[in-house]
């Protein structure tokens, strides 16, 4: 380990340590490195920081946040609880498959597994308390199933993880995220229906067939937002970018016209929380940007390739630790500087055996969304209990069985690659020659032909 690395990572850890914002830990630490390599950091880290957000795929970023405000503030999640509730709540323990479900759908819609918490636990968690659900319980459903948004499209962390690979398709990122977000989410029920057959939750009352149509109806212009988006991408009618431009005006007319939740005035608060957001994500792309150039001059991530390469000739196992260190990574790093911190380091290593970049990026993501319900720093966690009136050392007994059903849920993303290829592959976002060639790599690493450089 040269002396580079070690003060690029000294710096950041104290940095961290002493409570410094992540982003301005990750502007330092990548400054006095490249000031110990001799270079002036201050012109280089201004050039690597402009040209870190020097991205058209970015410009995606701050339209959905200002979509997912909108959406948040604009009616959606009591119209997707009642749709959800006509589905899954005749079943015993029914809100708290309500709960999943809207969380998936809100989370999907508004891109943002915190507005998730806020907006749909705002109203289940304080119901499935009157129906007497254990609090703690209620919230760590509602924490859980929040994250599976960020895995189902549209998703701002796959725009990111897409940026630091560099030459991966957003518009497939998209579509591998659906069918492990809802096996996510899939699992998370299956936990709620251990709950509520231990603790004889009871079933809501079943609504008819024309009650149900009623909520679909009322549910529908709401769910058209991802129908347009990724119908409008698939189709080619316009770019990622774009798109997130036409998610605000539909999640303008909608919360603002439509539905009338959201007031003019209400505007310019809305839109100085988009400014706020996009302004942290963006100080984090451009810090980021300055740490991967360093490490790169260090020869961090080629370090970290041999090391894992040679810790053993398993392919799975090689996986494994790569999942342990983000699990780890995720308790107190939130997900947009972990993505982009990371994928530089990890990615050569798994692309050498077999997996594609998409796969990997879903693979990480899921990883990390875990973090986001574990402290230290679960921001998902902190806003659940602060909307549930509890607290953390209460929750994380609760939790235990939701973070063994994601981590199940995780290491089947893992080690199945269609899973989150096969639907990219049929839409036609991935050609099917460029996939087959990467998994039968991966056989081949797993029979013991090809092994990274053994």
């Amino acid at each position: 380990m040269g002396a580079t690395t070690i003060i690029l990572v000294l710096v950041f850890v104290l940095l961290l340590v002493m409570n410094v914002p992540i982003a301005v830990s990750i502007a330092m630490a990548a400054f006095v490195a490249i000031f110990a390599e001799g270079i002036d950091p201050s012109v280089m880290m201004a050039t690597k920081m402009a040209n870190g957000v020097n991205s058209f795929a970015l410009l995606a970023i701050p339209f959905f946040i200002l979509s997912g405000h909108l959406m948040g503030r604009g009616g959606m999640a009591r119209r997707l609880i009642e749709f959800a509730s006509s589905l899954v709540g005749m079943f015993p323990g029914g809100l708290a498959y309500v709960n999943t479900l809207t969380c998936m759908l809100f989370g999907s819609i508004s891109g943002s597994a915190a507005a998730a918490v806020s907006s749909v636990g705002g109203f289940m968690i304080p119901e499935m308390n009157r129906k007497g659900y254990n609090r703690e319980f209620n919230v760590a459903v509602t924490t859980t199933a929040a994250t599976t948004g960020l895995l189902i499209p549209p998703s701002n962390v796959m725009i990111v993880y897409s940026v630091a690979a560099g030459s991966v398709s957003i518009a497939a990122m998209f579509m591998a995220g659906v069918l492990p977000g809802i096996l996510m989410g899939l699992c998370i029920m299956v936990v709620c229906g251990f709950f509520a057959f231990r603790n004889k939750y009871a079933c809501e009352e079943r609504v008819s067939f024309f009650v149900g149509l009623v909520s679909f109806k009322r549910a529908i212009l709401s769910l058209l937002l991802i129908i347009i988006v990724i119908g409008g991408i698939l189709k080619g009618v316009f770019t990622p970018t774009e798109a997130a431009a036409i998610a605000v005006l539909y999640s303008f007319i909608l919360s603002v016209i439509v539905y009338r939740q959201v007031t003019l005035k209400q505007m310019p608060e809305i839109l100085r929380q988009t400014g706020i957001t996009t302004a942290i994500v963006m100080l984090l792309i451009g810090a980021s940007s300055g740490m991967s150039w360093i490490m790169t001059m260090a020869n961090i991530p080629q370090s970290v390739s041999a090391a894992l390469l040679n810790l053993s000739d398993n392919p799975i196992v090689i996986l494994l630790t790569i999942n342990l260190l983000l699990l780890f990574v995720g308790t107190f790093m939130d997900m947009t500087p972990a993505v982009l911190i990371f994928t530089p380091i990890f990615l050569p290593v798994v692309t050498s055996l077999g997996i594609h970049q998409v796969h990997f990026g879903i693979m990480m993501i899921a990883n990390l969304c875990i973090g986001l319900c574990t402290p230290p720093v679960g921001t998902c966690l902190f806003i659940g209990c602060g909307v549930g009136k509890t607290t953390i050392a209460k929750v994380t007994k609760t939790m235990l069985p939701f973070f063994a059903a994601m981590i199940i849920a995780l290491m089947a993303i893992t080690y199945l690659p269609r899973l989150s290829l096969w639907l990219p592959v049929k839409t036609g976002q991935l050609k099917t020659e460029e996939v087959e060639r990467s998994i039968e790599k991966w056989h081949n690493n797993l029979s013991g032909d090809q092994v990274g450089s053994k």
